[in-house]
């Protein structure tokens, strides 16, 4: 296969390396908006530098084989939703790493280019990928904690990202929590049907110019009734800390939580933290990042259902903006106050 990848920064990197190992890749197209960045990428990964344009009409850049048979998507977030549709329009399938865009309207834009053009389009949730989730979901799905009263869920940064990103990213629910309303969806198979959010940004004065939160809570009530509440924070120094805990009327099971949990027992006796513990995402979920890739490529040859299209990353971002709205608004709201559901 053919594969064009579009970014090189940290995560598009990050994957070149894992497609340059992937046994079905004959062929790594790199570009970015920065050339020297793709050449630099290309140079360590054995992978082809070519410009943006190239993977979009075969020219002879790509060399003879002309128009890839996918493209990855990893460029900066503003650019995700065009080069979506540049892909629908080329009959391109298309990876592309989470957001689709930062509002509803420029996602539903793009959703519209694919669905017009009926091409695939995978987003980039990894946590589906990875096996602590995966055995969640089975063991909600196959009964084994009875009723589901309580899920919460927890993302906590250990350093903040650069202070020029912050304007960029969407916000902290946007940007990181919207992992975490994905993922309930994903393990419990239920709807979210109200939230209530409130944040902070007691934490360095970059986020209050930025108009964003370093830490935040949203209390979440699904459409079973189930109670779920997810949490995030940019300041975290212990370390890179993501979990879900899911309590039901037989049991109780979590996930993330292993020899190298950033957390510390206060109990006499209790365990110590962990001598390494996670530093950050691309550390502790590599193995899903490379499997929801290897997903994709079974998708593109036609020997898997897309696992997490579109549709998928909108239902996401809704929650994320009903999160926003109760915060501003310091209020309750109701998913059915935000459009494109």
């Amino acid at each position: 296969m053919r594969i064009g990848l579009i970014g090189t920064g940290r995560i598009g990197t990050f994957h070149a390396e894992a497609l340059s190992r992937h046994p079905a890749v004959d062929a790594l197209l790199l570009a970015d908006a920065a050339p020297e960045r793709a050449a630099g990428a290309a140079a360590r990964t054995g992978a082809t530098a070519v410009p943006v344009d190239a993977l979009f009409t075969g020219g002879g850049e790509t060399g003879s084989g002309g128009l890839p048979d996918a493209v990855i998507i990893c460029s900066a977030t503003a650019a995700h939703a065009g080069l979506i549709a540049r892909a629908a329009r080329a009959g391109l399938p298309a990876f592309c790493e989470k957001p689709i865009a930062l509002d509803l309207p420029g996602t539903l834009a793009a959703l519209a280019e694919v669905e017009a053009a009926g091409t695939v389009l995978q987003l980039g949730f990894m946590r589906r990928f990875d096996a602590g989730y995966g055995e969640a979901r089975a063991a909600v799905r196959e009964g084994r904690l009875g009723r589901l009263h309580t899920v919460r869920a927890v993302t906590s940064d250990p350093a903040p990202p650069p202070a020029a990103y912050l304007p960029l990213s969407g916000g902290l629910y946007r940007d990181c929590l919207v992992h975490d309303f994905d993922i309930l969806r994903w393990v419990t198979g239920r709807e979210v049907s109200e939230v209530y959010a409130t944040g902070s940004d007691r934490g360095p004065a970059m986020f209050r110019a930025a108009g964003d939160v370093d830490t935040g809570a949203a209390l979440l009530t699904l459409d079973d009734g189930t109670l779920a509440t997810a949490t995030a924070t940019r300041c975290n120094g212990a370390g890179y800390d993501v979990r879900m805990e899911l309590a039901g009327e037989l049991d109780q099971i979590a996930v993330g939580l292993d020899d190298r949990t950033p957390v510390t027992s206060a109990e006499p006796g209790g365990p110590g933290g962990p001598a390494k513990p996670w530093p950050g995402f691309l550390e502790r979920f590599a193995p899903a990042y490379e499997a929801e890739l290897d997903a994709f490529l079974r998708v593109v040859r036609g020997e898997l259902a897309n696992p997490c299209d579109g549709r998928e990353a909108l239902h996401a971002l809704r929650i994320a903006e009903a999160c926003e709205l109760s915060r501003r608004e310091r209020r309750p709201v109701a998913m059915a106050e935000i459009p494109g559901g």
